[in-house]
């Protein structure tokens, strides 16, 4: 195993030996617009005491120059990922000199060049274990310190961290920037952005208490940079959980940054939070877009107490921050904010995320064993995030939601700035409600799993709810009735179920909804009598039992136990009807996957016709300027990559006559020149043309794709073999390479590559970064007929890390899925 792969035993024992106190930071940016520097100076002085005379410290970098122990220079001993520093007292200063290396990956301290006007721009990024490439630290969330930043930068520029500036000055063109020195913090949600960034600023008052807030962006999108809404639901957020949790909040200043070429959606660093650029629309976007931005904005936020104020001891309770913090995105978005639909897009969008996970071979608890860092990044998961929520949602509604959140404020209160475990929030969540948590939380949180519920009827006229893998659930079981064509709620009957199988006195009714309200984490299925119901008139229930029957409906078809052609035909019929744009987007690309994954190969390409039929009338017919209508674009420009005879519309659209009020922005323009790149219908030259009047970094990673995706042997060759060879990729470069490889699924263009693939894939976890390694590997597995290659190489490398076979294993399940619901459907009979 590499150094750099620490392992939970060793940050145990180093965290006992170890007690650290100050950390300070000096780094040296003021080469980075220089294209040709591609390392950074960096020096951290680490303060601490220390009961045994060696432990390392942690550091990836090109170099370490200098080590000094309690001011005396000692030998470097330096690994690539850990120093060893030996003579140590009971108290310790160390000083460690090194040079670190600029990231185009998104790990680390990651640099960017605007194509627009030339600008570069910094930003860190670290979780779970990229700030030793940074810094010299002890990477491990349980060693907390109070860390002071010092950056030395280009004059012109904003440099930011968790803290506010405490002084600053300026020599020969270049600025010094000290940070106030923080409170307590892991090593991982500390902070550092540099660039000439757009600013805009707010405050938020509460009593005596005054916090500054800004957003941030690079100066080429400052137009787009919705800047007022994102302060609004700043200051909603920040008045709701400061109400909810009792406790002030604890870090000052709120800045919240919108960086490029990002890894995830968002990071919780406290007073500066990052967020991808994804989050900033170059043209039009629809209010599931801007909900979905609240959310995250909310989810970070919650984060400001629960996993930056009270931090996990180890990864293992990742959950302990993930769930929380995703259960109050949607919590607080409905109550606190404008986009009070939050449940329901959870319920039908956010859970499937859940219920897909939960199946496959490697799932876990949502407590779970994660022995290592590797384990850690790769628990970043549907079980960790959407499960955690669902479950966290029932938990409330188990132990009273009052209760839930009198139980939240004591945790703050007790452990505030500290390390906790599960067992730190159960007992007071006990102690407040008197309810038995224990055993809930070994029925939900150490299990792994998930249940799926059904109605059966006997003989007699019985009724039974039957469930799978039996677990404690509180249920309502709404009985819908149809009447002229509407479907309308009678009532709902509220009950516990325990065991397998549980009498229940329920009438008969049109539909039957297993789960309605959504309390529970389950996979509720509809009996041939609601199938029917919903396939009259799934369009007129109320959101939330529409989002549950929507979900309801795609885990049935992704289980093969409902037709790929009857859920599409439902999709069809009702779709064009829906209204929820947060529905409706989840609903287009279930639609799109079922016809790619499970529908059988002969009957495929007269669903994908079906389909971009379908797509191009609702696009024609919903309402102009509306988000339905730019919904309905971007399906129809996906579907047209799949059906070359799309290709005269798509031109048409492209050209501008396209339906009344549809926003022709870069992102749609580019999907739509994407289709016609995949069929054939566009030429090296347009796309440069196109790239031409949107130079910017979304449109070269998009020109990119395009390229990449010409239905050519030799085009799919050179981006098969980029992929896998330029290491001058950055993270967003890889992906669309990546796609162009798979683009219009076409095995014909690509099929040849499989035995490489099983070749390549273990030198590539050796000897790039994970997050570059893990695109590669989920991104490139090949599409075969059988499982057997993927069979062949995990017979064969028994020992390959853990976390590579982890996601080989993943992606054959999912293959597997595929072949399994791909056999379920029904032949079509010649006549």
């Amino acid at each position: 195993m590499s150094s750099a792969n620490l392992t939970r035993q060793q940050t145990a024992a180093r965290s006992t030996a170890v007690k650290v106190h100050d950390v300070r930071v000096e780094l040296d940016v003021r080469d980075a617009p220089n294209p040709d520097s591609h390392g950074f100076g960096t020096t951290t002085t680490l303060v601490f005491d220390a009961s045994q005379s060696a432990t390392w410290i942690d550091f990836i970098g090109e170099s370490v120059e200098r080590v000094a122990v309690n001011g005396v220079e000692v030998p470097v001993e330096y690994d690539g990922a850990r120093i060893t520093v030996t003579g140590l007292t009971a108290s310790n200063i160390v000083v460690i000199e090194a040079t670190g290396i600029y990231s185009r990956s998104g790990e680390g301290l990651h640099r960017f060049v605007d194509p627009v006007d030339g600008e570069t721009y910094l930003y860190t990024q670290y979780e779970p274990a990229d700030s030793r490439r940074v810094m010299a630290c002890f990477e491990q969330p349980d060693m907390k310190a109070s860390y002071t930043f010092v950056v030395h930068a280009p004059a012109d520029w904003h440099v930011l961290s968790n803290q506010s500036i405490a002084t600053t000055s300026e020599v020969n063109g270049a600025q010094t920037v000290v940070f106030a020195q923080t409170l307590p913090l892991s090593s991982y949600i500390t902070a550092v952005a540099a660039g000439p960034y757009h600013r805009v600023e707010g405050t938020w008052t509460r009593g005596d208490q005054e916090v500054a807030l800004g957003v941030l962006c690079r100066a080429s999108l400052a137009p787009h940079l919705e800047a007022d809404e994102i302060i609004e639901v700043t200051r909603q957020g920040l008045d709701f959980f400061t109400d909810a949790f009792a406790f002030a909040y604890p870090w000052g200043k709120y800045d919240q940054i919108f960086v490029p070429e990002y890894n995830l959606g968002a990071m919780e660093n406290p007073g500066l939070v990052t967020f991808t650029e994804a989050y900033i629309p170059r043209g039009a976007a629809t209010d599931a877009q801007r909900g979905a931005r609240a959310n995250t904005i909310l989810h970070e936020m919650a984060h400001m107490w629960f996993g930056d104020l009270v931090t996990m001891r180890w990864w293992d309770d990742l959950w302990l921050k993930e769930s929380f913090a995703d259960y109050m995105g949607s919590h607080a978005s409905a109550a606190a904010t404008r986009f009070t639909d939050a449940w329901e897009r959870f319920a039908a969008n956010r859970k499937a995320w859940a219920y897909q996970q939960d199946q496959l071979p490697t799932t876990h608890p949502i407590v779970a064993d994660i022995p290592d860092l590797e384990a850690a990044k790769l628990n970043f998961d549907g079980i960790t995030y959407a499960k955690g929520a669902a479950v966290l949602k029932q938990l409330v509604a188990f132990v009273g939601e009052d209760e839930f959140f009198e139980g939240a404020r004591r945790y703050f209160a007790a452990h505030a700035f500290g390390n906790t475990t599960l067992e730190d929030l159960l007992v007071q969540l006990e102690d407040v409600s008197g309810r038995d948590v224990r055993a809930w939380s070994k029925a939900w949180l150490e299990t792994s799993g998930v249940s799926t519920l059904w109605l059966e009827t006997d003989g007699a006229g019985e009724r039974m709810l039957v469930q799978s893998d039996p677990r404690p659930h509180r249920l309502r079981v709404g009985l819908y009735d149809l009447n002229a064509g509407r479907l309308s709620l009678r009532e709902q009957v509220e009950l516990d179920i325990v065991a397998e199988r549980t009498p229940v006195s329920l009438p008969e009714a049109d539909l039957v909804v297993l789960n309605d309200d959504d309390l529970s984490y389950v996979k509720a299925r509809l009996d041939d009598t609601s199938i029917a119901a919903v396939t009259t008139a799934l369009s007129t229930l109320a959101p939330l039992p529409r989002a549950l029957v929507w979900s309801s409906l795609w885990n049935a078809t992704r289980d093969g136990e409902l037709t790929a052609a009857t859920y599409l035909e439902i999709v069809r019929r009702h779709a064009p009807s829906e209204e929820n744009i947060g529905l409706l987007s989840g609903v287009l690309a279930n639609a799109a996957y079922s016809i790619a994954h499970f529908v059988l190969p002969t009957q495929r390409e007269a669903e994908r016709s079906a389909w971009a039929s379908t797509a191009e009338a609702a696009l024609d017919t919903a309402l102009p300027g509306s988000d339905a209508q730019l919904a309905w674009a971007r399906a129809f420009a996906a579907a047209s990559a799949l059906h070359r005879a799309s290709a005269e519309r798509v031109r048409a659209v492209l050209d501008g006559s396209g339906p009344k009020g549809l926003p022709l922005d870069p992102e749609l323009r580019w999907s739509l020149i994407a289709a016609l790149a995949t069929t054939g219908n566009s030429s090296e030259s347009a796309i440069a043309d196109e790239l031409a009047h949107d130079d910017t970094a979304d449109g070269r990673t998009s020109a990119l794709r395009a390229l990449s995706s010409r239905p050519t042997p030799d085009v799919r060759a050179a981006a098969w073999d980029r992929a896998w060879s330029d290491t001058s990729l950055s993270n967003d470069h890889l992906d669309a390479v990546i796609a162009g490889v798979r683009a219009g699924a076409r095995r014909d263009l690509i099929a040849r590559f499989d035995d490489e693939y099983f070749a390549r894939i273990a030198d590539v976890w050796d000897s790039r970064s994970i997050e570059i390694a893990r695109r590669l590997v989920l991104g490139l597995f090949p599409g075969t007929e059988t499982t057997d290659a993927a069979d062949v190489w995990l017979a064969a490398n028994p020992a390959a890390p853990a976390a590579l076979r982890r996601l080989v294993i993943e992606q054959r399940d999912h293959l597997a899925r595929e072949i399994r619901v791909r056999a379920a459907q029904p032949q079509l009979v010649a006549e």
